[in-house]
C-alpha cells in the first residue's frame, strides 16, 4: 500500500490534449500526482496548468509506439517514484481508409500506437503495483471496438484488442489487488469532430438517444471513479459511455 502522507502516482498517456488532458486534470483533483505523457510538448502545458491550479504533476515526452523509449521512460520514472500506482492507457491515433485502400503503414501505426502501447506501458509498470498489492489500470477502448465502422478496420481492430487485453490482464492480477478495466467512449467532442460538416454531425447525433455528443469530462469522470478506492471490486469490465448509442 502507499505510504501514509504520500500521494499516489498516476500516469496518463496521450495527455497533451482532448480526452487525455481531461483525464489528467480529473485525477489531479483527486489529489494524485499526475504524470502527463504525450509525444509532443503539449503534455508540458497540461502539467503546468495542473500545478498552477494547486495540483501535483510532471510531464514526459515520449512516443508511446516505441517500445524502447517507453521502457527507458518507465525506468526513469520508477527510479524517482518507486512505483506508478495508476496507469491510464489513453494515447491513440486514426488513419482511416477503406480496407482496399489502406496501406500497411496506416495499419501498423494504428495498431502500435493504440494497442501495442498498452502492452509496453502495462508490462513496464505492473511489477510495482503487484509488489504494493494495489493498482488501477484503465485502458481507453471505443464503441468502434465493439461495433466496427466503415473505413476504420485498423482502429476497430486495435480497440477490440484493448478489450481482450484488458480482460486477460485483469484475470492475471486480480489476486494482487489490481483492478484492470476498459472504458469505451462513443461520439465525443474533439478536434476531429469539430472539423466535420454540421450535417454529418447532426446525422451522427440522431443515432444517439441523448441527442448530443459527449464531452471529454464525461469520460474523465468514469476514469476518475475507476481509479478510486470505491471501485476496488470492479475489474475486467468494459464501461461504455455513449449516450445510449449502442444499448
Amino acid at each position: 500500500m502507499v505510504e501514509i502522507g504520500k500521494r499516489r502516482v498516476a500516469l496518463v498517456t496521450g495527455a497533451g490534449r482532448g480526452l487525455g488532458e481531461a483525464i489528467a486534470k480529473a485525477l489531479a483533483k483527486r489529489a494524485l500526482h499526475v504524470i502527463c505523457v504525450s509525444r509532443s510538448s503539449n503534455c508540458e502545458r497540461v502539467a503546468k496548468e495542473i500545478v498552477e491550479g494547486g495540483g501535483e504533476a510532471e510531464s514526459a515526452i515520449v512516443d508511446v509506439s516505441e517500445g524502447a523509449a517507453v521502457k527507458l521512460t518507465c525506468e526513469r520514472l520508477l527510479a524517482k517514484h518507486n512505483a506508478i500506482d495508476i496507469l491510464i492507457n489513453n494515447a491513440g491515433i486514426t488513419r482511416d481508409a477503406l480496407l482496399l485502400r489502406m496501406n500497411e503503414t496506416d495499419w501498423e501505426d494504428v495498431i502500435r500506437t493504440n494497442l501495442t502501447s498498452c502492452f509496453y506501458w502495462t508490462k513496464s509498470l505492473l511489477r510495482g503495483m503487484m509488489q504494493n498489492r494495489w493498482g488501477r489500470i484503465i485502458n481507453i477502448s471505443s464503441v468502434i471496438g465493439k461495433t466496427g465502422n466503415f473505413g476504420q478496420a485498423n482502429y476497430a481492430a486495435a480497440k477490440a484488442g484493448i478489450i481482450g487485453f484488458t480482460k486477460s490482464v485483469a484475470k492475471e492480477v486480480a489476486s494482487r489487488g489490481i483492478c484492470v478495466n476498459a472504458v469505451a467512449p462513443g461520439l465525443i467532442k474533439s478536434d476531429m469532430t469539430a472539423a466535420l460538416p454540421e450535417k454529418i454531425v447532426e446525422a451522427m447525433q440522431q443515432r444517439i438517444p441523448m441527442q448530443r455528443m459527449g464531452v471529454p469530462e464525461d469520460i474523465a469522470a468514469m476514469v476518475s471513479f475507476l481509479c478510486s478506492e470505491e471501485a476496488g471490486y470492479i475489474t475486467g469490465q468494459v464501461l461504455t459511455i455513449d449516450g445510449g448509442m449502442t444499448m
